[in-house]
């Protein structure tokens, strides 16, 4: 019998399994994929790495205070196994037609940059960091309350009840909408892709969080995203746990009304591994889809009301040649085809996309050996890959969803291209991933990047908190915590703080 069983094996529940391990617990990880470390993982193809969901990371520079808070609880879970490389300053570019921002660090230089290209707007922009400011100190304490017993959370809700519905309950479009300039707005509110939802639907306060951590500036893992579960496994199989690959979890048993472990199909066989404590990391849907259906009727409707957020259209490419003398860099460039920067993709198959993320993890990762990579994502509506979005994953691909992917490839290529035109012609591979393939590998909900929707009504929603109805089910992930790396891990290590109290160090160390 385990202490724990942790279900997934993504940043979430590897920070989960290891924090436990550090205080002496055994703890089985169960991943139904075949490669470890969720939307952390690369894949090779042919000489070229690529990573399927790290771009960037923040506060894992070696820097005191909140800068290197993630970096300090990394360095502890692993006995400083990793290591970060600077991705710049910008770290971020915005770019609009004949319009081009790059956003550095700290916020005094990003700040001191939008004095000077926007000098009549300075009311606006230091209206904007003062709500920034004050939204995000309500974000961290409706994190923390996603993490606390419920006694204590409504204490916490009773005592800053009126500011957390302040930003709560405000998008970022009409935060936006109070200031007049439009390339003002474009560059304050253009990088939602990093929590994938629209300024339509997103809570300002979510925006303030993400975009904000970036202050102390973005970093990269020094030999690559798989870096991650790699030194996060480590000290769970040193405590006597285990990381099982291939281990398809597809009920979790509950006996007496208590979780007490989970059935398990793996090589083809099916069996029960048993723990004190369940932690599911695989989101709230799929974790109830994996409980009878009879279990916990309030927790069931307050999920369902809740919508899977949107989907990303992914290009792959590799290079032959210098691509930083062809003009690429560490940066990330935000492109957008017009001051619209809240349109989502919604014809893939007809339009260009309004808007491209494009990173190139090569330039950034030191240790980096291998010919040049880059990475060109496109948020859009997964309503156009429907048809083929609950296929089994060892289906073989109908010729229509084929033909589509390929038609979209080669639109996304030829758009690309026109951005990047000495890069063109330097392109020797190209591969595309689409909400299928991203419901395949992860199980995301529709092929969701995020998972759920990240709206006004997902922060005030019961159904997210870490600790179930369900005693010993506990939940972490990004349905818990919010978008990125650092959020899903600390979603993970609250979960396993509500095991282990002495881990909460941790967290107040943050």
């Amino acid at each position: 019998m385990w202490d724990a069983i942790v279900v997934g094996s993504g940043i979430s529940g590897l920070t989960a399994a290891a924090a436990l391990a550090k205080r002496g617990r055994r703890v089985l990880v169960l991943e139904q994929h075949t490669v470890a470390g969720g939307l952390t993982q690369t894949f090779r193809r042919q000489d070229w790495v690529f990573a399927t969901g790290v771009h960037y990371l923040t506060d894992v520079g070696d820097k005191p205070g909140p800068a290197g808070s993630f970096g300090r609880l990394l360095r502890w879970l692993t006995d400083g196994e990793l290591q970060f490389a600077s991705c710049g300053d910008p770290y971020d570019i915005v770019r609009l037609p004949g319009f081009e921002f790059g956003i550095a660090h700290p916020q005094a230089a990003y700040r001191a940059a939008l004095h000077e290209r926007f000098a009549d707007q300075h009311a606006a922009i230091e209206r904007w960091f003062d709500d920034v400011a004050a939204a995000r100190h309500a974000a961290f304490a409706l994190m923390a309350a996603r993490g606390m017993p419920e006694w204590l959370a409504t204490g916490l809700r009773w005592w800053r009840g009126a500011e957390l519905r302040q930003w709560a309950g405000r998008t970022l479009a009409q935060r936006l909408g109070e200031i007049d300039d439009a390339r003002l707005r474009a560059v304050l509110g253009a990088r939602w892709g990093d929590y994938g939802a629209s300024p339509d639907v997103a809570p300002f306060v979510e925006h303030a969080l993400v975009t904000g951590s970036y202050d102390h500036g973005a970093y990269y893992p020094v030999g690559g995203p798989a870096r991650l579960a790699e030194a996060l496994r480590t000290p769970v199989e040193r405590a006597g746990g285990e990381l099982r690959l291939g281990a398809d979890v597809h009920e979790i048993v509950v006996e007496g009304g208590h979780a007490r472990g989970v059935r398990v199909i793996r090589d083809g066989r099916e069996h029960v591994e048993r723990a004190a404590h369940v932690i599911s990391t695989i989101g709230v849907g799929n974790t109830l889809a994996r409980l009878d259906a009879a279990l916990a009727p309030d927790w069931r409707a307050a999920a369902a009301r809740l919508r899977p957020g949107l989907a990303m259209v992914v290009l792959y490419l590799g290079f032959e040649g210098d691509i930083a003398a062809a003009g690429a860099s560490a940066a990330n460039v935000w492109l957008y085809e017009s001051d619209d920067i809240g349109a989502v993709w919604g014809a893939p198959a007809d339009d260009d996309a309004p808007g491209l993320f494009v990173s190139f993890p090569s330039l950034k990762d030191p240790a980096h050996d291998g010919p040049s990579t880059a990475e060109v994502l496109a948020v859009c509506d997964a309503r156009a890959f429907a048809p083929w979005l609950h296929a089994a994953p060892d289906e073989p691909r109908p010729e229509a969803y084929l033909a589509l992917k390929a038609w979209i490839e080669h639109r996304l290529l030829a758009q690309f291209g026109r951005h990047f035109p000495a890069l063109a012609p330097m392109v020797r591979l190209h591969e595309l991933s689409t909400p299928v393939t991203q419901h395949s590998f992860v199980r995301t909900p529709e092929g969701a990047t995020y998972g759920l929707e990240m709206s006004v009504e997902r922060l005030a929603s019961p159904a997210l908190n870490v600790r179930t109805p369900v005693p010993g089910l506990l939940l972490a992930g990004q349905d818990v915590s919010g978008a990125g790396v650092e959020a899903a891990s600390m979603s993970g290590l609250m979960a396993a703080a509500a095991i282990e109290p002495a881990l909460l160090r941790q967290l107040q160390g943050r």
